[in-house]
């Protein structure tokens, strides 16, 4: 322990000595240590922190399988079956949420409500902490409808009620009696705030029908493995077993935890492989630093080890003075870390729910103080034995003739900086192709225009179709009178912020009659010639005017599209080429009742422009419009488009208070339909600005050691140049011989710099759009940049030994 601390002593001395070494080097490790720390914070909470369920690793997801892969959500009989016959699980469960207006607590509000079948709480093993459970009777189709709630809803709106018989709620314009409160913290699936049985929906007959998503527990000793083979072989004698009328013929499964991430796993690995680059740049310059720390005591060192001290001695001192600086420098990068973690939580889209219970705890601790031990050893043993090589006889009689600095240290540390440029090279690349991808992507037409248009979410509850329509026909009426409100408009799914639901639709016959059953209209899906695939999308007739959609041909809805004359629709262009090119569209009628439970048929009487409804980057879906005034069963929860040119405030408000007079119970959500298409990109932009802020920290990183390694070279030749210039060497022979050294590191730097992007960026596929990953114009510019800033660090010590006086470096030497 003596010896240990007069380590630290002497350590803390040669710090105090070198104030400028210390400092950057502690801010250097600070920003590479703590950038670390917080993007393995956000790794670890969202991919790695294991789910707050015993046993978690028993939890997993379960898709239908399509002939093409795809995953699809499950049919109730599909789930009966597989439920019924297999032996690799414990339970199955279906389950689904969707955003509800609620009301009968302290307040009317739009929370998301879960339909949950009778496993569900069972498979995660969640019990409510006051009252009950659902039971048998809670989950037959038709019984007194029952709710248990979350315990946030519990104490925020139901005021920590002891009594929850006295509870009533209404949901889906139903009344429901609150049963339980589960606990804190449990918000599954989609942050849940009311959980209700999936009886309270009829179970359909339909195979083709993929309504629900599920869960399942693997029983102790089973694999996913296992089990999917069971459940495949399931799945195929389903399959033989009915045919054409199921298009399940595998099960795909996977892990809840991997399910719940899948989306977001990309990015975020991508994120931690770009700030564990940032960190090897870090550690790269406090190491080059470290390096003409140790060159300056070549000398102390050499005389140490002349008197007695063993190498072994001389490198622990090394290592302490290492240990020092990067534990200060973890220490400080954990409160970067927690600064980080909370402006990361804020950044973030809106998709990364779980990012908000993210935090700086034990792993991540752990995990900072690894990093600093490694970063610590690293470059204590690399500098200790670097400084300590070679002969000591040697080493004394060089520093006993002049300073002239050895070139094997001087090649090493060019060397690292190199590694430091290439680095940098592909952390730029990566840069620079997400910010060419959101550049392209926000060239794309959206089809739609977004300028001075104001949105609202909207659930309203009628007791029947004509109840909806008039209420939707008020509602748009006293919106368009509003002043400076210029169109008013609806749809079920509104463009960038809302999924459209999707069918199959049959074309049919001139004269031929609809079908009158669902199970009529499922037989004809086997002709392929008849059927086409297509969204569905409920609207109004001022829809399209207020988001500027061309019609391209026929005609839009008018008032005389009313539920009793006969029943029209717009399909886009992107329908009419799949299923009539090169010929007109018009007149003909499809049916497509089995989107909404309506037999009449539909006769196409306009095409309209394609939209991207999904996002920018997927490309327009074949698409149908139908009039809500003719088929409003699918819009009860719908949006509205208000375009204006007066003030959104005062607009936002007036529609508000229109909306209240009509459905106090129904709070809307306003927004602009700018703030709709930014949240769009959210997650495009929260990677570029991160992968950005590394690449560009590393590029100054990287430029700032360039610069350090080649002044301290002129700084050692000095007496050389000095030297050169008495004898004869003119200004450019000096400056072009020391800009041949920074070139060569410059182009050693850029040439494995582009090999590693042009291997490394292959793991952006999944966030690059319009582009390749291999894209030349990128890495030619970043090329080209890292380059010229390079040589400009070069060229700025190497015109200082240009003008060197030889009289003063002879009289420095």
């Amino acid at each position: 322990m003596m010896t240990l601390m007069q380590d630290l002593r002497f350590a803390l001395r040669v710090l105090r000595k070198n104030p400028g070494f210390s400092l950057i080097s502690f801010l250097t490790l600070t920003l590479g240590i703590g950038a670390t720390t917080a993007i393995f914070s956000v790794v670890y909470g969202v991919l790695l922190r294991p789910l707050p369920y015993e046993k978690p690793d028993q939890i997993v997801r379960l898709w239908e399988a399509s002939t093409s892969g795809h995953p699809m959500n499950f049919a109730d009989p599909n789930f009966d079956d597989l439920y019924a016959q297999n032996h690799t699980l414990q339970g199955m469960a279906e389950y689904t949420a969707v955003p509800e207006p609620v009301s009968g607590g302290s307040e009317p509000t739009r929370n998301t409500v879960a339909a949950v079948s009778q496993d569900f709480f069972s498979i995660l093993r969640v019990q409510p902490v006051r009252g009950r459970s659902f039971d048998a009777d809670d989950q037959r189709f038709g019984a007194t409808q029952t709710a248990m709630v979350s315990y946030g809803y519990w104490q925020q709106y139901l005021g920590g009620a002891e009594n929850l018989d006295a509870i009533k709620l209404r949901i889906d314009n139903h009344p429901v009696s609150v049963i339980g409160v589960l606990p804190a913290g449990f918000r599954f699936p989609e942050d849940s705030s009311i959980w209700i049985p999936r009886g309270h929906y009829e179970h359909l007959t339909s195979r083709t029908a993929h309504n629900w998503r599920i869960i399942a527990r693997l029983h102790d000793g089973v694999s996913a493995v296992q089990a999917h083979a069971e459940l495949s072989a399931i799945a195929r004698q389903i399959k033989q077993q009915y045919g054409q009328d199921v298009d399940l013929v595998d099960v795909s499964i996977a892990g809840l935890q991997q399910a719940l991430t899948q989306d977001v796993r990309p990015a975020l690995l991508v994120l931690l492989g770009a700030v564990g680059f940032l960190l090897l740049i870090a550690c790269a310059n406090v190491a080059n630093l470290l390096l003409v720390q140790a060159s300056a005591r070549e000398k102390e060192l050499a005389i140490r080890s002349a008197i007695g001290a063993a190498r072994l001695r001389i490198v622990r001192q090394f290592l302490t003075e290492a240990l020092l600086l990067s534990f200060a420098g973890g220490l400080a990068g954990l409160l970067a870390a927690w600064w980080g973690v909370k402006a990361l939580s804020q950044m973030a889209p809106a998709d990364w729910a779980s990012i908000e219970a993210v935090s700086i705890n034990l792993p991540v601790l752990i995990f900072a103080l690894g990093i600093s031990f490694v970063v610590a050893v690293g470059l204590g043993v690399f500098t200790a034995f670097r400084a300590t090589a070679g002969n000591v006889q040697q080493r004394l009689a060089e520093h006993g003739r002049s300073q002239v600095g050895t070139f094997s240290s001087q090649r090493l540390g060019r060397s690292i900086i190199a590694g430091q440029l290439a680095v940098t090279l592909v952390l730029l690349t990566g840069a620079g192709l997400l910010g060419r991808s959101l550049i392209r992507l926000l060239a794309v037409d959206p089809g739609f225009r977004i300028e001075n248009i104001v949105t609202a979410n909207l659930i309203h509850f009628a007791p029947n179709d004509r109840d909806r329509t008039q209420f939707l026909n008020q509602l748009l009426g006293q919106l368009s009178v509003l002043p400076g409100v210029q169109q008013a408009g609806a749809t079920s799914s509104l463009p960038l912020a809302q999924g459209l639901a999707d069918g199959t639709y049959v074309m049919l016959n001139s004269g031929e009659q609809p079908p009158t059953q669902m199970q009529d209209m499922e037989r004809l899906f086997h002709d392929d010639a008849r059927t086409g695939h297509a969204d569905y999308n409920a609207t109004s007739e001022d829809y399209f005017r207020a988001l500027g959609i061309p019609l391209i041909q026929g005609r839009w809805f008018d008032d005389h599209d009313t539920i009793d004359a006969a029943h029209v629709a717009l399909i886009n262009e992107a329908m009419a080429k799949d299923k009539w090119p090169n010929q007109n569209p018009l007149g003909h009628t499809i049916e497509f009742g089995n989107m909404d439970g309506d037999m009449r048929a539909l006769t196409i009487v306009g095409v309209v422009g394609n939209v991207r409804q999904a996002s920018l980057e997927a490309q327009p879906r074949p698409t149908l419009y139908v009039t809500y005034r003719q088929r409003p069963q699918r819009m009860d929860s719908f949006s509205l488009v208000l375009r204006t040119v007066a003030d959104p405030a005062a607009t936002i408000a007036s529609a508000r208070r229109i909306v209240h007079t009509l459905d106090p119970g129904a709070p809307p959500d306003f927004n602009m339909f700018t703030q709709v298409f930014s949240r769009s990109l959210s997650a495009r932009r929260f990677n570029l600005i991160l992968v950005g802020v590394f690449a560009g920290t590393a590029f100054l990183l990287a430029i700032i050691g360039l610069y350090g390694v080649m002044s301290y070279v002129v700084t050692q030749r000095t007496g050389e140049f000095g030297i050169r210039t008495a004898l004869g060497a003119a200004p450019g022979n000096i400056l072009r011989l020391v800009l041949a050294q920074g070139i060569t590191t410059i182009l050693a730097g850029v040439l494995v710099g582009i090999g590693g992007a042009l291997a490394l960026t292959r793991m952006l596929h999944s966030l690059v759009f319009g582009l390749s990953t291999n894209d030349p114009l990128t890495f030619a510019g970043v090329a080209l940049v890292l380059a010229v800033v390079a040589l400009l660090a070069c060229y700025i010590p190497a015109r200082r030994a240009a003008k060197i006086d030889p009289m003063v470096a002879l009289r420095y030497e």
